[in-house]
Order: structure tokens, then C-alpha cells, then sequence
């Protein structure tokens, strides 16, 4: 090594020392392992600036014609200070659509002046967690999966709670759905659900978390809402619990959302939905996504072709034996020898009819929708259920601890 790492700048005066005292350059440049070069750089120095110059200088250019002006640095500034939580990427787009005439910065250089203005919140870095082995779709066209989920409650001004129920389709990330609501409730839920069908059609599968009211602790985790989807034809996927990371965009839109409406929290109900759906407008049709090659959501999403008009009415079951309407109870009535005695299934069924179907040994077989629940045996006079409830039309199951 040309100097000793310990102490370059004492190494450097030893060697200025020896050489005013005599000592040959070429005999010192070779002990201590420079170049003659150098040493005649650093006597030089050291005649000009006295024992200053043993120091290391700067190797700052003296003039950066290249340098980003004060007025483009302003106008960074100005776009993050009205968009928040927008990174360089993202401000990137924007500033380029609006002044086109202006040479910018590139994005790091963005991230930079961020950086120096204090507006960047730098956050751990969170350790990767594998991907869970489920059957979950994986979208590749809109309408395939939609993502719901309602976002952790907050206080409004009056003290009131709000709980935002959220829907997005997750190939395109368009959010559907963004509502406040006092409390979570099925039939709220539903209400919303049923509107976004009448606008936007039917997806194939809505993934959700396994709490109310997308699931429950009954049969297969079946809900009211949950076989109200099966009823259409929509698939309900679930992930695993304490597993938010497989619904992750949906989580990280909930994260946006939270920093730009809610902090602070409007007065009300009533002025915090008008918040929602100015930032709902600005999310689909204003803020580029990197994952869209930073188009908008608006432009990559379309409708479903799927109408929710096409499958009203009570559920046919041309291929069983029978079809049975579930009571207010969840039972339904199943024949034994020549009487029928009531089966009990699932209280999110009340009112659903549902397929019997009797098999060589016996035993019913019952089906909601495109799934086997079960098998109900008489002779043992117990209803046992599917180890996972397979689709009849060969699509993947519900369980969430499926293998792909």
C-alpha cells in the first residue's frame, strides 16, 4: 500500500521531513512504496501551503455546469410538498407531462433533493418473507382477482369511528370502492358489492382476509357474504392468516391512503367520503404506478363482460337428484329410508338452495354452487365434510392451505 492506513498524514510529514533533510527521492519513494510522482506532488504541495499540504484536498469540480438549476429544484420541491407520499419515479412522470420544456433531473437525482430538503422518511427495511404455498390466481387480465379488505379503523373529528371497506382489481390496481362506514357490517358490505357488479360486472375470484364479514368459522369458512359470491359464480379466495404480505398491494394502497386522507381525519363521516373519492379519482386516473410501466389505472382497466343481470334467480343443480331450499337455521332436509331428517350445514346458507346428490354407497352428496360440501351418511346419521371443498367445475378449491 502506498501509505500506512493508520496514519496517512503523519507518514506523509515523516516523509517530507526525511527528504529536507537530505535523503534522495527515489531512495524514500521506493521505502515507502509511492511513486516518484507523487512524491514530487506532495514536496510541492508542501512548499505552497506549509504542512497543510500534506492534507487531502477536495476533489470538488470548482464550477458543475451540469447542476441542477434553483428554479427546477423549487418546482421538485413545490410537486412533493402537493403530492406527499409520490417518490421520484412517480414525480418524474408528472413533472415531465407538465413541463415538457424543462430538462429534469434524473429520478436519483429527485431522490436526492428529496433527501436534502428533509422530505423523505427513511423506513427499516423490512426482511423478506417467503411466498406462501396457496392456490391463489395469479392475475394476468382485470377482473380475474379483486382484492377487499376494509383498512384499520380510525377516529373522525367528532370522535366517531370510520371503517373503510376498499376494493381494487388487482391486475390493474383500479380501486373500485373506497367507503366509510360506522362499523363493519355484512349487509353494508353487500350493499357496496352489489353496486360494483351493476357497474363493472363479476370477476372471476375476490381475494380477502379471513375475518367478517368475508369469512367465518363455520363450514369452509363460509359467510353470508362468501356464498352470496359462490351463488354468482365468483370464487372467494382467502389468505393465509397473519399472512397480509399475499394480499400486499392491497395493503400497501391502504398505506397511501391512510397518509393522504386521514391525517388529520376530516370532522365527519360525510366530508371524510368526500376525501375519499377525490383521492379515489386522483389514485385511478392522476397517480402513475410502477408496476403499470407508469400508466394510470384507468387506462389498463375495463369492464367485465360477465353481467350480474345474467345470473339472478334461485340456483339449478340439473345433475343431482334434488334440489333443497337451506332453512333459517342452516339445515337442510335430507332423505333417510322414507322419512327426511334435517342435516345441519351452515348458518350462511339460510335460505340457499342447495344440490343432494345420492351416491352408490348410500350417502348424499350436497353442493352450493360449483362445490361439494359433503357427504351426509345415514347410517351413521352424520354429515361429514369435504376435506376441501373442490369446485365441480375442476377450479381451485377454497381452502387457503391448498398446494399449488
Amino acid at each position: 500500500m502506498p501509505w500506512k492506513v493508520s496514519d496517512v498524514v503523519s507518514e506523509r510529514m515523516r516523509f517530507i521531513f526525511r527528504l529536507l533533510e537530505g535523503e534522495r527521492m527515489t531512495d524514500l519513494c521506493a521505502e515507502y512504496g509511492i511513486s516518484r510522482k507523487t512524491g514530487y506532488k506532495l514536496r510541492e504541495r508542501y512548499r505552497e501551503l506549509g504542512p497543510q499540504g500534506v492534507f487531502d484536498v477536495s476533489r470538488r469540480p470548482l464550477r458543475m455546469p451540469r447542476q441542477t438549476s434553483e428554479a427546477v429544484r423549487q418546482l421538485v420541491i413545490e410537486a412533493r410538498q402537493s403530492h406527499r407520499t409520490w417518490g421520484p419515479r412517480k414525480l418524474h412522470v408528472w413533472l415531465s407531462e407538465r413541463h415538457p420544456e424543462l430538462r429534469l433531473p434524473s429520478k436519483t437525482t429527485i431522490g436526492l433533493i428529496l433527501a436534502r430538503e428533509g422530505l423523505v422518511v427513511l423506513r427499516k427495511r423490512r426482511p423478506r418473507v417467503a411466498p406462501y404455498a396457496s392456490r391463489l390466481r395469479s392475475a394476468d387480465a382485470p377482473n380475474v382477482v379483486w382484492c377487499a379488505d376494509y383498512k384499520g379503523q380510525f377516529r373522525l373529528g367528532n370522535g366517531q369511528y370510520c371503517f373503510p371497506l376498499t376494493v381494487t382489481d388487482r391486475f390493474s390496481r383500479y380501486l373500485l370502492a373506497c367507503e366509510g362506514f360506522e362499523a363493519i357490517n355484512g349487509g353494508t358490505a353487500r350493499a357496496v358489492f352489489e353496486q360494483l357488479f351493476a357497474a363493472y360486472g363479476l370477476p372471476s375470484a375476490i381475494r380477502t382476509d379471513n375475518g367478517a364479514p368475508f369469512a367465518s368459522r363455520g363450514l369452509f369458512g363460509l359467510s353470508r357474504l362468501s356464498a352470496w359470491w359462490l351463488k354468482l359464480g365468483i370464487i372467494p379466495e382467502r389468505i393465509e392468516p397473519a399472512h397480509p404480505q399475499q394480499n400486499g398491494q392491497h395493503e400497501r394502497m391502504h398505506r397511501t391512503l391512510k397518509a393522504e386522507t386521514t391525517r388529520p381525519a376530516a370532522a365527519n363521516l360525510l366530508q371524510q367520503q368526500e376525501r375519499f373519492d377525490a383521492w379515489v379519482h386522483g389514485f385511478n386516473h392522476e397517480r402513475p404506478h410502477e408496476a403499470l410501466d407508469q400508466r394510470r389505472p384507468a387506462q389498463v382497466y375495463s369492464a367485465s363482460q360477465r353481467s350480474i343481470r345474467e345470473v339472478r334467480g334461485q340456483l339449478d343443480y340439473p345433475l343431482h337428484d334434488e334440489a333443497r331450499t337451506v332453512d333459517s337455521c342452516g339445515h337442510v332436509r335430507v332423505l333417510r329410508g322414507r322419512r327426511h331428517v334435517p342435516v345441519f350445514l351452515s348458518s350462511a346458507l339460510a335460505g340457499e338452495r342447495v344440490g343432494l346428490r345420492e351416491q352408490n354407497d348410500g350417502s348424499w352428496l350436497i353442493s352450493y354452487a360449483a362445490i361439494d360440501l359433503g357427504r351426509y351418511d345415514p347410517v351413521e346419521r352424520k354429515f361429514v365434510p369435504a376435506d376441501r371443498p373442490r369446485t365441480t367445475d375442476g377450479g381451485p378449491d377454497l381452502s387457503p392451505m391448498s398446494p399449488v
